[in-house]
């Protein structure tokens, strides 16, 4: 993609002599089956190449991978990776992936699929994780009724021309740095590589051989931004500086198991697990009245402490060390009315907050505090529909973190059979899932184990949870999508 990048930062008045050979000298080494692109009656079949160079009659200068069988000449419609020019001397071309003039069609599905536009963010965000603000991806690329943002269009003024007449149609972009450096080329390398790549993989064409493990790369690292994971350290550091925390995901991504290995390893097994359910209260929680037998004069009440104050007290004794109080299902119950007024207390940077209690408890009293070495953490499931959401009040008070199905761990730890299962699972859901349903993608759990238990675990976990969201009607919008993929595990294939 060198061609590509010197083209990137090459003079405006030389793109209709460049722009042709470099896009045929970047994709003839990367793709096959791609012929001479400096021939302009060249006709691809696959794709198009299309270079408009000539500024004149206020013209927009620009070189684009458009779909086949479009016109050369005036509008085109469908995907189309573009190029424009800056129209400030010594500025770099921006880089962008943008609907054709004439509409979405030919590629009406391959746009309106969520996964394009997850996709074309997800390269943004890998991008922008090197390169401050400098990508952006609109959220639906069919939404050709809305122009580009404010907070970014006014960061494009070296681009004026191009964004003012086609922002409605933009719907990722990449600026590259205006200084060239040898950073500033791999960078611009891997965008260009990032979004040339995604337009030929969405016509279903892949790279050569000897580029697919670089192309592979690219795509795990964009990946990455779209389903993370996280590190047991950047857990524990969050509980060090913010205290309280929730680890949340779909199932099967190894949240509760996160949560015990921290106990047992950075906090020494100074701790205990709970397991929050549809029936926790204020009292089993917190503290309240419980019945006990009072002989003959029948049951009494007296004052009970709740999981939280005898976490209080553990953790009292010891001040010098963190105590870590795990949180199972956290969302499973209604957590709002479960802490009640001791909400109060979960202010990471106030340890010396306190609340009135109702009652005298026995070790507490009627005044509690939460030590500032007693730490929360709790696991919620983002696929279960059936739960109460957290409201803002609590999550202002809670620092979230995600934890998202991982290929690499079925990678190092399954057999090809499970392995590919997973990804052709994974991917289903990142193409056809709404943002709603993403959430719902099966975790990697599902998917450890050898070849000979693949028949097994494929039959009796994941196809009962994949029919239980048919049933659900959660995967509506590619209910069709699923059902092929379970009928692939009745086959066995």
């Amino acid at each position: 993609m060198k061609t590509l990048v010197d083209l990137a930062y090459a003079p405006r008045g030389e793109w209709d002599d460049r722009a042709r050979a470099a896009f045929s000298e970047a994709l003839r080494g990367r793709y096959p089956r791609v012929h001479d692109l400096t021939d302009k009656k060249n006709d691809e079949r696959r794709f198009q190449l299309r270079v408009n160079a000539d500024a004149k009659d206020k013209a927009i200068p620009y070189a684009a991978l458009i779909a086949p069988e479009q016109d050369l000449a005036g509008g085109y419609g469908g995907m189309s990776f573009v190029m424009f020019p800056a129209d400030r001397p010594g500025a770099p071309a921006l880089i962008t992936m943008v609907v054709g003039t004439n509409g979405l069609a030919p590629d009406e599905a391959v746009l309106g699929r969520p996964g394009h536009g997850r996709k074309c963010a997800a390269i943004a965000a890998w991008l922008n994780a090197h390169s401050t603000g400098a990508a952006w991806a609109k959220r639906d690329p069919v939404r050709i009724d809305l122009d580009l943002p404010r907070s970014l269009s006014q960061h494009l003024d070296a681009w004026g021309g191009a964004c003012g007449k086609y922002g409605r149609v933009i719907y990722a972009t990449f600026a590259p740095p205006a200084t060239r450096t040898a950073a500033s080329d791999e960078l611009t390398r891997q965008a260009i590589t990032g979004f040339i790549d995604l337009f030929f993989d969405e016509r279903r064409i892949s790279p050569k051989e000897d580029s697919r493990d670089g192309a592979e790369e690219i795509r795990r690292a964009w990946m990455a931004r779209m389903l993370p994971g996280t590190s047991d350290e950047h857990v524990a550091q969050l509980l060090k500086s913010r205290r309280f925390a929730i680890i949340e995901g779909p199932p099967g991504t190894g949240k509760t198991e996160l949560a015990g290995r921290l106990l047992r390893e950075r906090y020494d097994g100074r701790g205990r697990v709970i397991q929050f359910h549809p029936g926790t209260t204020y009292e089993s929680f917190i503290g309240g009245l419980a019945p006990r037998d009072g002989g003959a004069l029948g049951f009494t009440f007296r004052p009970v402490r709740g999981h939280l104050m005898d976490a209080a007290l553990d953790a009292a004794r010891e001040p010098t060390k963190p105590y870590l109080l795990v949180v199972d299902e956290i969302n499973r119950a209604d957590l709002a009315k479960v802490l009640g007024e001791a909400i109060y207390l979960f202010e990471p940077d106030k340890a010396d907050r306190e609340i009135t209690l109702a009652h005298e408890f026995e070790g507490v009293g009627r005044t509690l505090r939460l030590p500032p070495n007693l730490h929360v953490l709790g696991t919620m499931n983002s696929a279960d529909r059936s739960i109460a959401i957290l409201d803002v009040a609590v999550r202002r008070r809670f620092a979230f973190v995600a934890l998202w199905p991982q290929l690499s761990v079925v990678e190092e730890h399954s057999g090809e059979v499970l392995q590919r299962s997973f990804h052709d699972l994974l991917s289903l859901f990142v193409e056809h899932a709404s943002d709603d349903a993403l959430p719902l993608t099966p975790g990697h759990a599902y998917f450890l184990g050898s070849d000979a238990e693949a028949p097994s675990r494929l039959a009796t976990s994941v196809r009962p949870l994949l029919e239980e969201y048919l049933a659900q009607g959660y995967v509506a919008g590619f209910a069709d999508e699923v059902r092929a993929y379970i009928d692939r595990i009745a086959q066995g294939t």
